[in-house]
């Protein structure tokens, strides 16, 4: 059965996602926000940093991907990085004083976003996406290519 790409879950994820993302760009863009470098803003811990190793995991972005951003930011001022004084292996990422005022942006966007989808939504439903998008979380934590290759090897 051949299945139309506006049906696929991969599909309606992506666009949604594509969707969203464009709106916090367009919005954040007259304070050089966007939506990446907002989740990593609102990722960091303001009183004890967070390591640099824990944010990528924590957006879903690539490690090489976060630390050219993290360089950027800590150009652009928003950030500051120091050693962890448990683990002096590892560092910390702070927010300089600007990028508190960024992470604000970041927080009240995301705020204004949910309140908006909250007001359109009826909260029942939401609880349905919610308990579907973790589902949904758990079917790609399975690996499912990973199963469904090793079920074709064993048919060779």
């Amino acid at each position: 059965m051949k299945l139309p790409a506006q049906q696929s879950v991969c599909f309606n994820i992506k666009t949604a996602w594509h969707a969203i993302s464009r709106m916090y760009n367009n919005g954040g863009s007259e304070f050089e926000l966007s939506a990446s470098l907002g989740f990593v803003l609102l990722n960091i811990d303001l009183e004890e940093g967070t390591p640099a190793t824990k944010i990528a995991p924590l957006i879903g972005m690539e490690t090489r991907s976060l630390t050219r951003m993290l360089k950027s930011m800590e150009e652009n001022g928003l950030i500051f990085k120091q050693a962890d004084t448990k683990d002096k292996r590892s560092v910390r990422i702070f927010l300089t004083e600007k990028g508190k005022e960024r992470r604000e942006l970041a927080k009240l966007a995301v705020k204004t976003f949910n309140n908006a989808v909250r007001e359109q939504i009826p909260e029942e439903k939401l609880n349905i996406f919610f308990e579907v998008i973790n589902q949904i979380n758990e079917v790609v934590e399975s690996k499912p290519f990973e199963t469904a290759r090793k079920k074709q090897l064993e048919t060779v």
